[in-house]
């Protein structure tokens, strides 16, 4: 994965998985839960998700003594090609629009599979934005290593 900007967050990759098989594996709690937060625990237990647009979805990440709650909206959902969606953390204001998340799979053949990841909102400063892309990027990698353990 290779990134971008500090208004924003922008990464693109390849995953070795068929086009339905990716947006599965963010659309299944169990596929969700396995990847999001890299190597941090995500209670299957503590994940929801309603995937249709206004539907909602929300995990916790949990951590050595502490808990990191992360929910939104989906906005978009066209299976296999994508998502939009809504992502807040414990630090969004409840009246807070959130960041918005923009994942478009593209099928490459072969059992590929192109990532194209953005997040944009503005609500964060370049830090903040370095250290989420950051964290995109491993959980990306925690996403290769469920595809190629569970195809």
């Amino acid at each position: 994965m290779n990134g971008g900007t500090r208004q924003g967050i922008d990464l693109t990759g390849v995953l070795h998985a068929p086009q339905r098989r990716v947006f599965a594996a963010w659309t299944s709690p169990e596929d969700f839960a396995a990847w999001y937060g890299g190597e941090a625990e995500v209670p299957l237990d503590r994940v929801a998700m309603d995937v249709r647009p206004g539907g909602a979805w929300s995990l916790v990440i949990v951590l050595p003594g502490v808990e990191m709650p992360f929910h939104g909206v989906y906005r978009e959902v066209s299976e296999p090609d994508g998502l939009v969606l809504t992502l807040k953390d414990g630090s969004t204001p409840s009246d807070g629009e959130g960041e918005t998340v923009t994942v478009t799979f593209t099928d490459l053949g072969d059992g590929t599979t192109e990532l194209a990841f953005q997040q944009r909102g503005g609500n964060l400063t370049p830090a903040q934005y370095a250290a989420a892309e950051d964290g995109w990027e491993a959980f990306f990698d925690a996403l290769a290593a469920r595809l190629a353990t569970h195809p």
